[in-house]
């Protein structure tokens, strides 16, 4: 359903640009992040596990992020009894370098394709494993949040994951607020109603849980 692009890959650039945010370079630009709060650390719990090849270090990510996360960990553990798994969240421009010496599909450390991982916004969630009904679920619980211009999700197919780029804009909408009124407003589908009904009902799990 989320097939990877080049428009999509743009979109996320486009996202980090208008948040003014940093591609994190090294380390030490992590660490100052982390700091001072920028980035906050994935809270590990019944709804979300971590892929245990991740560096604690980088078990971290934009605050709306981790509210994505979580609301999203939730749902699932409410409809299956399991919980989701980070495969990856934050990532340096180093890291990127060398994850492309490994893997030619991922994105770029630089230019207007580079990953939204070294921003912090992006997580990606372990698809391998997932039977179809769980895959449909996840997608159908995605779909309402990108129309919104919540999320950009991509579905990797060399890495089995849920590539997801999270908007600040979720905060926004998961505590009620307008969304900002210069967002561009999605084609209305076929299945429109289907789709507000679905985000009605993911909005309802995400009140309900705070």
């Amino acid at each position: 359903m989320f097939r990877p692009t080049h428009e999509s890959m743009v979109r996320q650039n486009e996202e980090v640009d208008r948040l003014e945010l940093p591609r994190i370079q090294d380390e030490a630009e992590l660490n100052e992040l982390k700091a001072n709060h920028s980035l906050v650390p994935i809270e590990a719990n019944e709804y979300v596990r971590f892929d245990p090849r991740l560096d604690p270090d980088r078990r971290f990510c934009r605050p709306w992020t981790e509210e994505f996360v979580q609301d999203l960990g939730e749902a699932y553990y409410k409809e299956f009894h399991n919980s989701i798994q980070v495969n990856s969240a934050v990532r340096t421009a180093q890291v990127q370098k060398k994850l492309r010496r490994h893997n030619r599909n991922a994105a770029a450390e630089k230019g207007e394709l580079a990953s939204s991982h070294l921003a912090g916004i992006t997580v990606d969630i372990q698809r391998r494993g997932l039977t179809r009904e769980q895959i449909r679920w996840v997608e159908e619980y995605m779909l309402p949040l990108k129309d919104m211009g919540l999320i950009e999700p991509e579905e990797e197919r060399h890495q089995w994951v849920f590539h997801v780029m999270v908007s600040d804009r979720y905060t926004e909408w998961r505590e009620g607020d307008t969304v900002a009124s210069e967002q561009p407003q999605a084609p209305q589908p076929a299945y429109s109603d289907e789709l507000s009904r679905e985000s009605e009902i993911i909005k309802s799990l995400v009140m309900g849980a705070q």
